[in-house]
């Protein structure tokens, strides 16, 4: 069960994904999570720790939303890994898109905020894909990331409402995963 300061980091989360960082304060946090003005500042005491707070979330609800997709297992082959994926970018964008858009705000806000959490997604990929053999692992990261990053955007801008399937999206992985 969550605890006060993980209810607030999602109260924050949300607040982003509706308001942007302009308005993220205390406050609002304090209406989104439906408690007592003043409970938010005193767990997070300025404006900073509240964005630290939200910032470590989204990592911490990233990592939760991949491992439901694909369990405890670590996928042993390309289609495995681009089934999983693809099932985790497409949560991301639909039931998902508070974080998500969140997510964003934080990386074109505050891009030095996000980069470390961004950094750790690829290196744990990058192992992933090595331990694979996947030739290149770093680079098929990185694409992997990139398609992801646009998929998700454009799920949630242009191309938002449009009907777009696993199945495709895992073979488009799959392309940038096997070369």
């Amino acid at each position: 069960m969550p605890d006060r300061r993980t209810d607030l980091a999602d109260a924050a989360l949300a607040v982003v994904a509706a308001k942007g960082l302009k308005g993220l304060t205390h406050r609002a946090v304090d209406a989104e999570a439906g408690v007592a003005v003043g409970t938010t500042s005193n767990y997070f005491r300025n404006r900073a720790a509240l964005v630290a707070a939200a910032v470590d979330r989204v990592e911490e609800r990233d990592s939760l939303l991949l491992q439901q997709q694909g369990g405890s297992v670590l996928p042993t082959s390309v289609t495995a890994l681009a089934e999983q994926l693809a099932g985790a970018l497409l949560r991301l964008a639909n039931n998902h898109a508070e974080l998500t858009r969140a997510r964003f705000t934080f990386a074109l806000d505050q891009p030095e905020v996000v980069a470390a959490g961004h950094q750790r997604m690829l290196s744990t990929l990058e192992q992933v894909l090595d331990s694979m053999g996947i030739p290149d692992p770093r680079a098929r990261a990185e694409a992997v990331a990139d398609y992801g990053d646009g998929l998700a955007m454009h799920l949630l801008t242009a191309r938002r409402g449009q009907a777009v399937d696993q199945p495709t999206i895992a073979a488009n992985l799959r392309r940038l995963l096997e070369g």
